[in-house]
């Protein structure tokens, strides 16, 4: 009877571990978005002139190069906590738009070096951080969203300048 109910209780730890497993297929559809993401979101940072970096839109907010700057240093963060031991990139010291980019493109390495050693083997491991709680692959698409959720802002930016932003260019998106 031990026998038994120990056969049963590993088939059935067997079962959860691979309900758990999250399925490869969704790992490199979200590998895919973070790239599309960081494309534009690199493209942004790049056709911003660097006279405008200290632009802000309104008194009361970040810089353009500020929210660049903190984009840069939050990827490095959420990335590699997902990979291993924590990474800086230090934008946030950064005042120069070729310096801040320069940070940006590192925290981009960062990034698809984790999602390049994600496997769903690992997804569903914890990323070790206080926010979010939850699992590498959480910690990799909470940075893809939050890096959007910035563009969006700093797409603004660009059209007050003048600027359309690179998601739009090509399809009739504008100046």
């Amino acid at each position: 009877m031990k026998r038994q109910s120990m056969i049963i209780a590993c088939a059935l730890g067997t079962a959860f571990a691979l309900q758990a497993q999250i399925p490869a297929s969704h790992i490199a559809e979200s590998k895919q978005l973070f790239g599309m993401v960081n494309s534009n979101f690199v493209a942004l940072a790049e056709k911003m002139p660097d006279a405008e970096y200290g632009f802000k839109a309104t008194n009361d907010i970040r810089t353009f190069g500020q929210i660049i700057a903190h984009v840069a240093d939050t990827q490095a963060h959420f990335c590699s906590a997902a990979s291993g031991p924590q990474k800086t990139v230090g934008a946030g010291s950064k005042t120069t738009k070729a310096d801040i980019v320069a940070a940006l493109k590192a925290s981009v390495d960062i990034c698809e070096a984790a999602w390049n050693g994600l496997t769903p083997e690992t997804a569903a491991e914890s990323s070790g951080l206080g926010f979010p709680k939850g699992s590498k692959l959480e910690a990799l698409e909470f940075n893809t969203i939050h890096t959007e959720e910035e563009y969006g802002y700093l797409s603004v930016y660009l059209r007050l300048k003048g600027i359309v932003p690179p998601s739009s260019a090509g399809r009739g998106g504008g100046r």
